[in-house]
C-alpha cells in the first residue's frame, strides 16, 4: 500500500484535468488520511467545474458572435469614474478564444492579489490590448461621461488589430466606425469586458501608487483617489494637487 505522503505528492503534482481519475484511483482507500485528502480534492474539483460553468455563461456574447462569423471581438471597460483625483482609464481587450483563464470576473469582485495574477495571464495570452487615458483637466472640461467615452475611444484606436465588433460596458462610443454592442453590467456578463476591467483597474492602480509617492499626504496608494474621509481631510488641509478633478471637489473646499 502506497504511503500517504507519496499519495499527497501525486495530488500536489497533478494537473486539474488529471484530478478526477486520480480521485477515483484512491477513492476506496479506507485510511483516514487518504479520505481527508480525497474529500479536499473533491471540493476543489467541484469548484473547478462550477468555474467552468460560470466562464461558459459569461462567454455567451462572445460565442454568439464567433458562431456568426466575427473573428476579432473586443471587450471594453473603464475604471475611475468616481474618484476625486486621477485619470479615467479604459482598456480594449481582444480575448483569445482558445484560452481559458480561471477567475476572470468584474474587477471590483476580485482581491488586488487575484486581479494582479489574472492581469499577467491576460497580458501574456491576449490577442491584443489597447489602453486609453483621460487626465483630470480634460474630465473637468468635458465631464466624466464624455471623458469615459473618450478614454474608450482611445483604447480602441490603440489596438493593433481592428475589431469586428465592440462589446462595451453600458455605453456606446461616438466616432468609431465599428459595430458596437452596449451590455448592461457587461463586466459581469461578458468575459472580454470583465478581462478589460481587470487590466484597466490594475493599470490605474499602478498610476495611483506612483502619484502617492509624489503626493504622500493624500494617501493615493490606499484610496486610489476616491473620496475617503482621510482623503477629504487632506484636501481641506493641503489643498488640491494637479491630479485632482476640480469639478468633483466644489463642495469640499
Amino acid at each position: 500500500m502506497k504511503p500517504i505522503a507519496e499519495i499527497k505528492d501525486e495530488f500536489k503534482d497533478c494537473q486539474m484535468q488529471e484530478l478526477k481519475p486520480l480521485i477515483m484511483k484512491y477513492d476506496n482507500d479506507e485510511r483516514q488520511g487518504v479520505k481527508k485528502l480525497i474529500s479536499g480534492y473533491k471540493k476543489k474539483l467541484d469548484s473547478y467545474y462550477e468555474e467552468l460553468v460560470r466562464l461558459k455563461e459569461i462567454s455567451l456574447f462572445e460565442n454568439l458572435y464567433l458562431e456568426n462569423g466575427y473573428k476579432y471581438i473586443a471587450g471594453i471597460d473603464e475604471v475611475g469614474r468616481g474618484p476625486l483625483a486621477g485619470p479615467v482609464v479604459a482598456c480594449a481587450l481582444i480575448y483569445p478564444k482558445d484560452i481559458l483563464i480561471e477567475g476572470i470576473n468584474d474587477s471590483k469582485k476580485l482581491s488586488e492579489k487575484r486581479r494582479n495574477e489574472i492581469f499577467w495571464q491576460l497580458e501574456k495570452s491576449a490577442s491584443d490590448v489597447g489602453m486609453g487615458i483621460v487626465e483630470p483637466d480634460v474630465i473637468d472640461e468635458i465631464n466624466i461621461l464624455n471623458a469615459t467615452k473618450l478614454a474608450m475611444k482611445y483604447a480602441v484606436n490603440n489596438l493593433k488589430v481592428k475589431p469586428d465588433i465592440l462589446l462595451i460596458d453600458a455605453v456606446n462610443i461616438d466616432g468609431v466606425d465599428i459595430e458596437q454592442k452596449a451590455i448592461i453590467k457587461g463586466d459581469e456578463r461578458s468575459i472580454t469586458i470583465a478581462g478589460a476591467s481587470i487590466i484597466a483597474k490594475v493599470m490605474r492602480d499602478e498610476m495611483m501608487y506612483k502619484y502617492a509617492e509624489t503626493y504622500p499626504q493624500y494617501g493615493f496608494d490606499k484610496n486610489k483617489g476616491y473620496g475617503t474621509k482621510e482623503h477629504i481631510e487632506a484636501i481641506k488641509k493641503y489643498g488640491l494637487t494637479p491630479i485632482h478633478r476640480r469639478s468633483f471637489v466644489t463642495n469640499i473646499l
